[in-house]
């Protein structure tokens, strides 16, 4: 699988990559660090401990992520929710559907990233 091939299946914008990051090399090597984040871990785990302000923390970091290396899907979805945890307290039925969508983008994204890395 190519670089394109990958941004491709996870609904990523590869030329804005390559007009950032300029070579496959490059991109690949922090595409590769995307499986090594704890930061989706760290989300689950603090949805299921019900700290929501540990949880905004993980959704922030990996929206930031997921924008630095133009992963588009991934990146609307985690902006999405680290929006709606944002100063909340509490858990709420509300947050289910939007965590939803993250663990579905993120699977695929990690499922493709691992293709890549072959």
């Amino acid at each position: 699988m190519t670089v394109k091939e990958c941004y491709d299946a996870i609904g990523a914008n590869y030329e804005e990559i390559m007009g950032r990051l300029r070579t496959e090399e490059r991109v690949k090597k922090f595409l590769l660090k995307v499986l090594s984040d704890k930061s989706y871990d760290l989300l689950i785990q603090s949805i299921e401990e019900r700290n929501m302000e540990e949880a905004f923390r993980a959704a922030h970091t990996m929206k930031g992520v997921s924008q630095n290396l133009s992963l588009t899907r991934f990146y609307h979805s985690s902006n999405e929710l680290a929006e709606l945890l944002r100063d909340r307290h509490d858990y709420g039925a509300d947050i289910e559907p939007v965590l939803e969508k993250v663990k579905e983008d993120y699977a695929q994204m990690i499922e493709q990233i691992r293709k890549l890395e072959g």
